[in-house]
């Protein structure tokens, strides 16, 4: 259990820093790259932890947690489309880039998919 806790850690410190990464943006054209790539790496961080975790052998309330999260997270969202519009069309406007973030940011609070995460890692 030591180790899977361990493993579990590492991947819930790097989402929550992707998620601060993309909360202390300030909407400038270049970041659209930051956004892309910092929602790149927290799905598919939510991905490993899923496939992960759909093992049956991880019983815990919050390996459990963690497997709906993660599923509900991925199957739910994906910006990709509005992502590359974006940066094909609209690359300059600020206001965009800036919604484009908060809606980010939204679905990532979604079900207090952070705010449980932040949890999960203090109890590991």
């Amino acid at each position: 259990m030591v180790a899977i806790d361990e493993y579990l850690k590492g991947i819930l410190g790097q989402i929550l820093a992707s998620y601060k990464i993309l909360t202390d943006l300030n909407d400038n054209p270049k970041d659209l790259m930051t956004i892309k790539k910092e929602l790149s790496k927290i799905r598919g961080l939510l991905l490993v932890l899923s496939n992960k975790l759909d093992n049956k052998k991880y019983q815990s309330d919050h390996f459990v947690n963690l497997y709906k999260l993660s599923t509900y997270y991925t199957s739910t969202y994906d910006f990709t489309w509005e992502i590359e519009k974006l940066s094909q069309i609209y690359y300059n406007d600020s206001n965009r880039l800036k919604n484009l973030r908060f809606l980010i940011i939204k679905s990532l609070n979604d079900k207090k998919l952070i705010e449980k995460l932040e949890t999960i890692l203090n109890k590991l």
